[in-house]
């Protein structure tokens, strides 16, 4: 009889495992996502939509936490211990210094997710105040005297070096004739930034300076940061589509080092690959991101969008490395015109 009864408990506690180790893999999971700073708004939505994908196709439960800031601060908070299972920086100059500091992630992150690991694609548009009262039409107006431009640090900022960039390309092919001189480029970028106020760490920082603060006669931004002024601070601005502009391609990754310790590994993946889904491109459509795959949610949004004569990093610079070493590095062009300033 005594053996019988031991008989009947094994399956027991089995099936007792069995509900337990079903518990255990139904417990909620958070996720800490590390942007940069005008990714807020689509992020809040896009983090609804994916928990309630998550949810309907596993029963677990999902949170996700957002961190904003300037994006090479945030690549240096990453480096620094700050807990993040994926980031989503704004330029992969930044993500890749989390390769080189540290093995965060490893060195073939940008090729595990389509599109270099870009799900939306941005630019850099000049914000003027309603009705344009200086006159502003291109990048050569914001060096004229008296002109006040808001753009945040290229030393924190990955927004701030895109800005940087595309006014640099610009005044190359205006002033640096068939040689393309560098030295009429600095001579330009130079005046641009004698005109600049303040210099803030973020972008986000930048336009509650302009909208909020009322200082500048320009904010230097990114395109969608620019259509959300009106919704966000209730005052109308003008938004300028300058004569070149460079093509802006924020990278995601998962960071490797922290998932696979915190065990949010699949979560993480799946969040990321979710941007790529016709929903998460229709979110990033409605947040005023260029959808980098989706022809439905390009056609869609279509409209909102200016066509621009728009060069890549690598066509006009030879990539991120070699524009951070030249441009962004101790002793690069910033600090050679930020010093004599």
């Amino acid at each position: 009889m005594s053996l019988r009864r031991d008989f009947i408990k094994i399956p027991l506690a089995l099936a007792l495992a069995d509900g337990v180790g079903l518990a255990v893999a139904q417990q909620p999971v958070s996720l800490l996502n590390v942007s940069y700073d005008p990714t807020r708004e689509l992020y809040v939505e896009f983090n609804q939509a994916f928990a309630r994908y998550w949810k309907g196709k596993t029963g677990q439960d999902v949170s996700i936490k957002q961190s904003h800031g300037g994006s090479g601060k945030q690549a240096r908070s990453i480096i620094d211990g700050l807990d993040a299972d994926v980031s989503t920086l704004a330029l992969a100059g930044d993500t890749d210094a989390l390769v080189k500091n540290g093995g965060w992630l490893a060195p073939d992150w940008q090729k595990r997710l389509p599109h270099n690991a870009s799900p939306y694609t941005s630019t850099i548009v000049l914000v003027v105040r309603q009705g344009n009262p200086k006159g502003i039409k291109d990048w050569d107006d914001l060096t004229k005297p008296g002109i006040s431009v808001i753009t945040p640090n290229p030393k924190t900022s990955g927004g701030a070096r895109w800005n940087y960039l595309a006014a640099w390309e610009f005044a190359l092919r205006k002033y640096g004739g068939q040689n393309r001189d560098a030295g009429k480029a600095k001579e330009f970028v130079a005046k641009l930034y004698a005109n600049v106020p303040v210099l803030d760490t973020g972008a986000r920082g930048s336009t509650i300076t302009f909208a909020q603060r009322g200082m500048g006669d320009v904010l230097i931004a990114w395109e969608n940061e620019a259509y959300l002024l009106e919704k966000e601070f209730n005052t109308k601005f003008d938004v300028i589509a300058p004569s070149i502009s460079i093509l802006a391609e924020p990278a995601v990754a998962v960071v490797d080092k922290n998932v696979d310790r915190k065990g949010t590994r699949a979560v993480a993946e799946e969040y990321l690959k979710y941007l790529y889904t016709e929903e998460g491109q229709d979110i990033i459509g409605k947040n005023f991101y260029r959808p980098a795959i989706s022809q439905k949610a390009q056609a869609k949004y279509a409209r909102q969008f200016p066509k621009l004569n728009l060069f890549t990093i690598d066509q006009a610079f030879g990539g991120w490395g070699k524009a951070d070493k030249e441009h962004f590095a101790d002793g690069g062009s910033f600090d050679q015109i930020f010093t004599r300033k």
